[in-house]
């Protein structure tokens, strides 16, 4: 296995560890709305939503040193 497989797979393993010991109900308030749901659903959609924006940030500033 090559080093960086290896540390994805520690960060996998760490994120579900931290998971799953957050089970808990929280209330999330954004100005006039709130929203009770469970720690574990908030943390994974926050990690998505980070994956989803650092790929976009990504590509947008790849492509343009491309082209200089």
């Amino acid at each position: 296995m090559k080093a960086k497989h290896i540390i994805i797979l520690v960060l996998v393993a760490l994120f579900l560890i931290i998971l799953f010991q957050n089970t808990q109900e929280v209330t999330l308030r954004l100005f006039f709305w709130q929203q009770s749901m469970s720690l574990i659903i908030l943390l994974a959609a926050l990690l998505f939503l980070g994956f989803i924006i650092g790929y976009v940030v990504a590509k947008i500033t790849g492509r343009r040193q491309k082209s200089k």
